[in-house]
């Protein structure tokens, strides 16, 4: 599907919010968005992807971007799952950069400086929480999903869960799409054989709504995405072309 060039082309760093009813979350996010946008190192635009939501979000997000010029959505019409929802924000962006956060206001958008203050050095920068917010049970799970993955991709990642991330968009464009993308785009982007950089950024509780994630998609599903990424990474496709004669 041939997707064509959009009014995120006229930024240079696009933020991606991913949301599967949130609508407790969105003025919220607005509001810290909206201190951000102006401070940022790049000219930027947000774009949410309403992932099939059940909730007042989609409307809540038509009715914030009708009064903020920088900000945009699409909507799919299904829950498709948040590798889902990203991959097709990844695809509807065309600035140089674009970065990916969570709309549970567990980070802040000005951390986003952190990272872009790095990204023309490396192919991705991620967040790494500290002093994370979560509930205990939560952080064990974590630690567990974080240390099996880590394990089987070797790609160093201490917190890959962080959703508070930036790369290149055109590295992101060649990342493959399948169920679970999201907890490897670390891994993902150096088998473009790009380096990553990790940066430590500020973590808070949640603000309102409840978590989308459980004991299954935490612990069990990344168990089975791991083995898809070995057996994907041993047959990945990376090529660089040095000469043409393709004109325009």
């Amino acid at each position: 599907m041939e997707i064509n060039k959009n009014s995120t082309q006229r930024y240079s760093f696009t933020i991606l919010v991913p949301l599967y009813n949130e609508e407790e979350n969105i003025f919220a996010l607005e509001k810290n968005l909206n201190l951000f946008l102006p401070n940022s190192l790049y000219s930027t635009c947000v774009v949410f992807i309403n992932d099939g939501s059940t909730d007042n979000s989609l409307n809540l997000i038509c009715e914030v971007c009708k009064r903020n010029s920088h900000f945009f959505y699409i909507s799919l019409e299904n829950n498709g799952g948040l590798s889902t929802a990203l991959k097709a924000g990844i695809d509807y962006t065309f600035s140089d950069y674009l970065g990916y956060m969570d709309a549970d206001m567990q980070t802040d958008p000005e951390d986003f400086n952190l990272l872009l203050n790095e990204i023309d050095n490396y192919g991705l920068v991620t967040g790494i929480r500290a002093n994370r917010k979560d509930t205990f049970f939560k952080k064990i799970q974590s630690i567990i999903a974080n240390g099996f993955r880590r394990a089987m991709t070797k790609d160093g990642i201490s917190d890959t869960g962080c959703p508070l991330k930036v790369m290149h968009t055109h590295l992101a464009k060649r990342i493959p799409l399948f169920s679970g993308m999201h907890r490897f785009l670390p891994a993902l982007i150096q088998l473009q054989k790009k380096e990553v950089q990790q940066i430590v950024v500020r973590h808070y509780p949640r603000y309102a709504g409840e978590s989308k994630y459980h004991l299954w998609n935490r612990l069990t599903g990344p168990f089975i995405d791991c083995f898809a990424y070995r057996w994907m990474r041993k047959r990945y496709i990376n090529y660089n072309v040095n000469a043409n004669n393709i004109e325009e």
